[in-house]
């Protein structure tokens, strides 16, 4: 009998308890304090024991609180990335800048590790407020001005792209399907993260569809639409920005609502957008 192929599929960060969390931030919190340890003038190029024991020690670190092979567990990947490879130059001698370039691989991977810290915090801060699975009022939803909630339809690139953006001016991005269930229906989950103060919808044409007798045009698909009402009856039509990628057709009810083209200087008119909903934007990240 054929052995099924494991699926390549990403799968939901683990759901993890209080004491779990806890510990997580600890072990991260080391994981830094590893980092910081690291004496570049010993760093030698090529292959180095003290970087590789290290590099094993972050991932593992990682998959213990985010699980492996998960989206969530893959965005902080470069943490453990702390080896250059540099070229060789025509006299035969390695590359100089070795060290100064591994010293940067550090300083990402610390940046990224903090990154992480603040996401456990989050999920702490989630148990906290937590009410039964059966109560999904958005009354009883803590609302979090320092997260935002990304809607997407099946265009992985567009997706990462705006994610990595929005999370590089140190805002949290809420994306579902990284979300553990916890016995929740899809709308239940929606609801349980709603707590956000802002929702950035993408707009790409992932569909087809048209009136009877008509051709067919792209379009969003039906529950990208479904979610961007939703927010918009939730959180105001003003804390909700869509942007909008390549061909598609916009329904004509969503006159009203800001969304703007990703092209030229959309993440510009994102970050505006993100400061008039009340997130502190770093105006010299947004130009990077």
């Amino acid at each position: 009998m054929r052995k099924a192929t494991p699926s390549t599929a990403n799968q939901p960060k683990i759901s993890l308890d209080e004491g779990q969390l806890t510990r997580g931030i600890e072990r991260l919190q080391q994981r830094i304090a590893d980092l910081d340890a690291v004496d570049l003038h010993t760093v030698q190029s090529g292959t180095s024991p003290e970087l590789k024991a290290l590099e094993r020690s972050i991932e593992d670190t990682l998959e213990r609180c985010f699980g492996a092979d998960t989206t969530a567990a893959k965005r902080y990947s470069e943490a453990y990335n702390l080896h250059y490879h540099p070229t060789v130059w025509i006299s035969g001698m390695p590359d100089p800048d070795y060290k100064r370039i591994t010293g940067e691989k550090i300083s990402d991977a610390k940046a990224l590790l903090r990154q992480a810290i603040n996401t456990l915090h989050t999920d702490l801060e989630d148990l906290e407020t937590a009410v039964p699975v059966g109560v999904p009022s958005h009354s009883s939803v803590a609302v979090n001005a320092h997260r935002v909630f990304l809607v997407h339809g099946h265009d992985e690139a567009v997706r990462e792209t705006v994610a990595r953006f929005i999370e590089k001016l140190g805002i949290e991005v809420i994306i579902l399907h990284e979300q553990a269930n916890s016995g929740r229906t899809i709308i239940e989950k929606i609801e349980w993260h709603s707590g956000v103060g802002m929702a950035v919808v993408l707009l790409t044409p992932d569909d087809v569809g048209g009136k009877t007798g008509e051709d067919l045009k792209p379009r969003v698909r039906q529950n990208v639409l479904l979610e961007l009402g939703y927010f918009i009856g939730v959180l105001g039509r003003d804390k909700v920005c869509a942007l909008k990628s390549g061909n598609v057709d916009i329904p004509t009810d969503f006159a009203g609502v800001v969304w703007t083209e990703m092209s030229g200087e959309w993440r510009t008119a994102l970050a505006r957008e993100l400061k008039a909903a009340g997130y502190e934007v770093d105006w010299n990240k947004v130009m990077i």
